[in-house]
C-alpha cells in the first residue's frame, strides 16, 4: 500500500520503502568534502549519523547542515560521527563545506546510487507534475552497523535537536 503524506503542496511516500529499525545498513564508499573517499565500514564502533540531504547551495539544505553543525561537538561527545550525504559531486561538496564552515564530510551520491540503496529516492509529486528525487531523511546507525533509527521526510525545525535526543535514547538503553 502506498502511503502519501502532503507537505507543502507536495506528496511523497512518508514511510521509507527499504529500510527500517534493526535492518542492516548497506555498506558504502563515496566521494567526500575532504578530497579522499568515505567507506562507511571504517566507521564500525561508532554511532553514525547519516544525514541525506537534496543539493548544494540551497537555502534549506544550508540550514540543515547548519544545524547538524551546531550541534556536532555534541554528537562527538556521544562519540557519534555525522555525515551528510547529497547527490552534487565532490567540487560542489566542497565548496558548499567551505561556505557553510561544515565540520563533518559532505559526501558525494552523484548517481543516487546509495540514496537508492538506503530508500530514501522515491517518486515525489507536486506543481502538477511526478518525479524521482531525494526525500529529506536522516538515519542513526548503531556502533555494528545497524539502522536503530530512520527520520523520514523531516522537517528542519528542531530536527537535529530531535536527532541528539534520540541518539542519546539509543545510548541510555
Amino acid at each position: 500500500m502506498l502511503v502519501l503524506n502532503w507537505a507543502n503542496g507536495r506528496s511523497i511516500l512518508s514511510v521509507n520503502p527499504i529500510l527500517a529499525s534493526g535492518s542492516r545498513a548497506p555498506a558504502f564508499t563515496l566521494p567526500s568534502s575532504d578530497g579522499g573517499k568515505l567507506r562507511l565500514t571504517e566507521h564500525r564502533g561508532r554511532w553514525v549519523i547519516l544525514h541525506f540531504y537534496v543539493k548544494d547551495n540551497t537555502r534549506f539544505c544550508a540550514r540543515a547542515l547548519a544545524g547538524f553543525s551546531k550541534l556536532n561537538d555534541e554528537f562527538e561527545k556521544e562519540r557519534a560521527v555525522v555525515f551528510a550525504i547529497g547527490p552534487c559531486n565532490q567540487k560542489s561538496h566542497t565548496q558548499f563545506a567551505k561556505k557553510c564552515s561544515v565540520p563533518f564530510p559532505l559526501l558525494s551520491d552523484h548517481d543516487n546510487r546509495i540514496a537508492h540503496k538506503y530508500g530514501v529516492w522515491r517518486e515525489k509529486k507536486g506543481d502538477g507534475r511526478e518525479y524521482l528525487g531525494i526525500v529529506r531523511s536522516t538515519l542513526i546507525l548503531d556502533p555494528v552497523g545497524n539502522v536503530v533509527r530512520v527520520f523520514d521526510n523531516v522537517r528542519l525545525k528542531g530536527h537535529p535537536e530531535k536527532v541528539l535526543t534520540a541518539l542519546r535514547a539509543e545510548l541510555a538503553k
